[in-house]
């Protein structure tokens, strides 16, 4: 007889494969019926369905949104925690395929759709496995679909409801449309920045547009606020500490021909590293408190934490490379060479157990470099062949990870204690 100690890698990717079909519905269905941040209840129940008879213990979350899922859950050992996101942004689809976003307004820009199946095949693939006896030894995993991902509130909300308790480690998977189908990226350390929303209010005096001089002008404050964000605050930050402001809402006036009272900018900070993010913060108020000098307008900021950074844990972060590159060799596991700007609220989960999350390549297979539609993007989609190699990995992850001859420890240095390139 096979010793199955030997062979469950192979028979963990049959399993996978003969849910591949399913992995694909599940995108589908997800990407034409989206919900944004803090509406995912159909969204819940369709994975829950999706996920029931496969002998997994489901439950949902805080307000029936997002799903926990457990495998093994008797289990008395650690588990591991597979995540995913389920929500949307407010962008309009203009893609024109047959699982193109049916919701006017709303659609999957940013994979969350992807993640889902991803995550499901893995677990429903590794359900299975165990019931055919073909895993080598108890493999307990969580399988976490988390809500509002978009607004820094699911994460946090999953935790609160219990999510991480019983859980040794998590792991995630992000669509990266800048690498080709086929491939995966990985980074030990930090891998996002830490983000803030910056809400900053301008109050002048309204008067007629014809007359400038009598008003006191919100608007021209505002604008020359931006000019003096997007100018200065590279200028006040060491050129190798990436400090990123981008102002995303501007809100003033409701006529052509008025000066209004006031005005009312939103935007998003990025840093990386407390001192980075310390002294952008400092220079931003003293930007806004030099303008209201000068202008005469009253500006007031306020700063709101957003996500912290994702730090990886080397060790799982060694693991999850070591996987993938048995099942999709050496040369397609590709080193992120530098951490993201972008925000990510798995960086929560981070905060109570070692993770790490990698970057699953969606775009088609031999297409031109950065040929494929971004992130955020209205034309955004992915190459659906990586939908089983995320599960793959995943799937295969989570055997490596219960092995009782391995040992996986949390990382001995902290993120403040990481170095950057």
């Amino acid at each position: 007889m096979p010793d199955r100690r030997s062979f469950w890698p192979a028979a963990l990717d049959r399993a996978v494969a003969a849910h591949e079909e399913q992995m694909v519905r599940i995108r589908r269905h997800l990407h034409a019926y989206p919900e944004p941040s803090g509406e995912e209840l159909q969204t819940t129940r369709y994975l829950a369905e999706e996920l029931a008879g496969a002998g997994l213990e489901v439950r949902t979350g805080p307000g029936d949104r997002g799903l926990i899922a457990d495998l093994n859950a008797d289990a008395e050992t650690p588990r591991l925690a597979l995540r995913a996101d389920i929500d949307a942004l407010r962008i309009t689809d203009a893609k024109t395929t047959p699982y193109a976003s049916r919701v006017s307004g709303i659609m999957h820009a940013c994979g969350h759709d992807a993640h889902a199946a991803v995550v499901a095949g893995a677990v429903l693939a590794l359900a299975a496995a165990a019931r055919a006896g073909e895993l080598p030894w108890g493999v307990a995993v969580r399988a976490i679909f988390q809500p509002a991902e978009e607004t820094n509130q699911g994460a946090l909300a999953m935790i609160g409801a219990g999510a991480l308790r019983g859980v040794g480690a998590i792991l995630g998977v992000h669509a990266d449309p800048s690498r080709p189908a086929g491939t995966i990226g990985v980074r030990p350390g930090i891998v996002t920045a830490d983000c803030d929303e910056v809400q900053i209010e301008i109050t002048g005096r309204g008067g007629h547009a014809s007359r400038p001089h009598e008003p006191l002008d919100p608007i021209a404050a505002a604008a020359q606020l931006i000019t003096s964000l997007y100018l200065f605050i590279p200028r006040a930050i060491d050129s190798q500490d990436p400090a990123v402001v981008t102002i995303g809402q501007i809100h003033g006036g409701e006529n052509y021909n008025v000066i209004p009272d006031r005005v009312e900018l939103r935007g998003t900070m990025r840093t990386l590293g407390a001192v980075v993010r310390s002294r952008a913060t400092d220079h931003i108020r003293q930007l806004a408190r030099g303008l209201a000098q000068v202008s005469g307008a009253r500006i007031d900021v306020r700063f709101l934490a957003g996500p912290p950074s994702v730090f990886n844990d080397p060790a799982l972060t060694e693991l999850l490379a070591t996987v993938a590159a048995d099942l999709l060799g050496l040369a397609h596991v590709h080193p992120i060479a530098r951490p993201s700007m972008g925000g990510e609220d798995f960086a929560h989960y981070l905060a109570h157990v070692p993770g790490s999350m990698f970057r699953l390549g969606c775009a088609p297979a031999g297409a031109p470099a950065g040929a494929a539609p971004p992130l955020h993007s209205p034309r955004f989609d992915v190459d659906e062949r990586a939908l089983p190699l995320g599960a793959k990995v995943l799937a295969r992850a989570a055997v490596a990870w219960a092995d009782p001859a391995r040992h996986y420890h949390p990382a001995t240095i902290t993120p403040a204690e990481a170095t950057r390139p």
